[in-house]
């Protein structure tokens, strides 16, 4: 049973340890021992991992791994991937040698634009209100020039400060609307800074205006928005319909016509379509996890987004025009190069590295085009062979790894399963008999 600790945070690691492996766990020793056994050796490197949460107890490892042959706008690539799911890497790979013969990947970045927002609770006039804002927007963008100037170096800045009534959605709610240029930056800490100095002087300002006073204004929150519809990066591939013959079980044309008919069901279905933009995190996650950049943020935006028309849809998009066959993707990315993460995490650099050191545009443009040849792979199997013989064939070494298979045994399975069906029965069965 877990019980109340006071202090926790300021125990030192050895004692936090020990509090955890007494407290919940019936062999501590071992519990200890599988903690210690995932700390980096090199001492200064896992202090730098100490550090980048509080409370750390020990690292936890995802594998990184690499897919190779992405041609993109005419320049080669091999894309890091940080992932535990079986047969990403694999269908990334195999997505991007298949295109690569075929003109490659094509990526442009369609605009930049990030958003904030202060919150505001305001009960009085509005013609008021909007003559106040009008008054003070000058001032809202100076109070900010010490935050800005550095940003403003580098062809960043605040963009533009509007002021929103949202009182038809709730009583009395507004809010100041900013939108940021943060060039190869996420921009979370030089936007939110610039949020909460605009939200100081939308307040304490008010004493010089007619009629208002600090309390009239009651700011509830100032915070960026990871919704970025207008932060958006569009990746397309291309062919002739004639050239889509890979698979000699399905002729090119019928093969096109599943394809987009399995794309249009996602776009209309929402049961399918989270299944089907799932597949295209998968790459996308990958990426962003491997290049130090947040997925949790990457995810809520575009998750938001698929759902932009008023329901939950694909994200990616196919036709077959004259001949030719063509598959995108538009998807609002907000992601950056500098900073967080990216200056501190050893394989963070090692993968910018990798992958050319890119700039934010850049890095936008390879992480979209890693979704949409996720996105294909999948598409591809779901509508030829299925989805299960590939991803179940990679994952046949998770399940003899689960049973503790030797090298000799998993030489031999192996070597079975290239003609039977991998399941999870079959795998133990196989197993057993191998060992009887």
């Amino acid at each position: 049973m877990a019980k109340y600790v006071s202090g926790f945070s300021k125990l030192s690691k050895s004692d936090k340890i020990n509090w955890i492996v007494n407290t919940y766990f019936s062999n501590s020793k071992d519990a200890k021992s599988i903690l210690k056994q995932y700390w980096n050796t090199n001492d200064k490197l896992q202090s730098l991992h100490d550090e980048f949460i509080e409370n750390t107890i020990t690292n936890y490892y995802l594998p990184l791994g690499v897919a190779p042959n992405f041609l993109i706008n005419g320049k080669h690539y091999t894309i890091p991937m940080a992932i535990e799911e079986s047969s990403v890497v694999a269908a990334a790979s195999k997505a991007a040698k298949f295109w690569l013969d075929r003109g490659g990947f094509k990526a442009e970045v369609i605009s930049t634009t990030k958003i904030g927002q202060v919150h505001f609770i305001y009960k009085g006039d509005v013609e008021q209100l909007k003559s106040y804002f009008k008054y003070i927007k000058p001032q809202l963008l100076s109070d900010t020039n010490s935050i800005t100037k550095n940003m403003e170096k580098r062809g960043g800045g605040i963009l533009d400060i509007e002021l929103i009534d949202k009182t038809d959605l709730l009583d009395n709610y507004y809010q100041l609307h900013a939108s940021f240029e943060t060039q190869d930056a996420m921009g979370a800490n030089f936007i939110n800074s610039c949020l909460e100095q605009f939200a100081k002087t939308f307040k304490n300002n008010t004493q010089s205006f007619e009629n208002l006073s600090p309390s009239d204004i009651e700011i509830v929150m100032s915070i960026l928005s990871n919704y970025v519809p207008n932060c958006l990066v569009r990746a397309e591939v291309s062919c002739k319909v004639s050239e889509l013959n890979e698979d000699k079980s399905i002729a090119p044309e019928a093969f096109a016509n599943k394809f987009l008919q399995a794309v249009k069901i996602a776009e209309v279905e929402p049961y399918r379509a989270v299944t089907h933009n799932k597949g295209i995190m998968n790459g996308i996650d990958a990426v962003v996890l491997a290049t130090g950049n947040d997925f949790r943020a990457i995810e809520a935006g575009v998750h938001a987004y698929a759902s932009r028309k008023g329901s939950y849809g694909s994200l990616t998009h196919a036709s077959v025009e004259d001949g030719i066959f063509k598959f995108w993707l538009e998807i609002p990315l907000a992601l950056g190069t500098v900073g967080g993460l990216t200056n501190l995490h050893p394989l963070v650099k090692l993968s910018l590295e990798l992958l050319g050191k890119p700039n934010a545009k850049e890095l936008m443009q390879i992480v979209a085009v890693a979704g949409l040849a996720q996105n294909f792979a999948a598409l591809r199997s779901l509508t030829t062979t299925g989805i299960q013989q590939g991803h179940m064939k990679m994952h046949l070494m998770n399940i003899l790894n689960q049973y503790n298979a030797n090298n000799e045994e998993k030489k031999a399975l192996v070597e079975h399963f290239k003609t039977h069906v991998v399941t999870h029965n079959a795998v133990v069965e196989a197993i057993e008999k191998l060992r009887q």
